[in-house]
């Protein structure tokens, strides 16, 4: 019996030996990194940027994996039902983490148990812009025109649900305005009949459009951040016009399936933040106006919850649902 005891005991500890190893070396496989969006946008290439900075020490490739379609909900329907063992992640925004709990009646999962947070990556400022022949030189001359012109002046948008057409419904509360939304497939469409005049105004992401405000194809009138871009230093907030609760931006964080082990949590995020500070990332960033907002899981999970909590009651007064 003691023989037995011995060699029931050794085996538990080989067990447990045998799991902390298998814990220590993850990863020990291609990552997958579903990308809930169509290849060649924004949020691809910026996960093509942090997978390629990660790889090296994480010392497994990064497949990046993309699923667009149904507001991001293709693709997270992919990764919660993989396994919860690191090696599917996505990259999630606005729609995922914020707004979907909100438009959709019958949304088949909940951000707040649903997920694992592993990390925030930062935020897309957004800013209203008009094409250079609308008769608005700044906000107060779009207020007053548009109040003048009710219901005869529309906006563009990437589609229902995006960031850009949200941040639209924030500031038309705050502002008493009547304007009528056109949503399209996707920014580059919005932004082309925004520049060509066929719908004068939108907000604009400075990831897709800080080459066309720089360029002067559009006006920018205000940025929607507490302070000023780096960016476009010389663009006014919301806030300092007035309206100091049209605080929007399109959030990104890397997320996967609930009940991820913490060690890989803990992993995922330390190299994440480590690819944040490579030199081609940085350089994107500052291509794209993003703005970085390294934090640690808790923090990532706590923001979602506060942003989640903020936008439920903007799209509930503005009556938005996507099903």
């Amino acid at each position: 019996m003691r023989r037995l005891l011995r060699l029931l005991g050794a085996g538990l500890m080989l067990a447990a030996a045998g799991q902390a190893f298998a814990q220590g070396t993850y990863p020990s496989q291609p990552v997958k990194w579903i990308v809930p969006y169509v290849a060649g946008g924004g949020t691809d290439n910026l996960a093509r940027a942090l997978a390629e900075a990660m790889q090296p020490s994480l010392g497994q490739p990064i497949v990046i994996d993309n699923r667009p379609g149904a507001s991001t909900n293709i693709g997270v329907q992919v990764m919660l039902q993989a396994k919860p063992d690191g090696y599917t992640i996505m990259q999630a925004e606005n729609a995922a983490l914020l707004f979907n709990e909100h438009m959709f009646a019958k949304l088949p999962y909940k951000p707040a148990k649903d997920f694992t947070y592993i990390g925030t990556i930062g935020r897309f400022p957004v800013a209203l812009v008009v094409n250079p022949a609308f008769p608005a030189r700044d906000v107060k001359e779009f207020v007053a025109y548009v109040k003048a012109h009710p219901d005869s002046v529309n906006y563009a948008s990437p589609g229902n649900g995006s960031p850009h057409h949200m941040a639209m419904e924030l500031f038309k509360q705050k502002a008493g305005l009547s304007i009528q939304h056109v949503p399209y497939k996707g920014a580059a469409p919005a932004m082309t009949d925004v520049m060509g005049g066929q719908v004068p105004a939108m907000m604009l992401d400075l990831a897709s459009g800080l080459s066309i405000i720089r360029a002067g194809k559009v006006r920018v009138l205000a940025i929607a951040l507490p302070e000023r871009s780096a960016m476009l230093p010389d663009v006014p907030t919301f806030k300092e016009l007035g309206y100091a609760d049209v605080n929007a931006f399109a959030f990104h964080g890397l997320i996967g399936p609930a009940g991820m082990p913490p060690d890989v949590v803990a992993r995922l995020n330390g190299e994440l933040h480590k690819a944040m500070q490579a030199p081609k990332v940085q350089k994107l960033f500052a291509e794209f106006g993003f703005e970085p907002l390294p934090g640690t899981p808790q923090d990532f999970y706590r923001l979602s919850r506060e942003e989640s909590a903020r936008w439920g009651r903007i799209i509930e007064t503005a009556g938005v649902r996507l099903d």
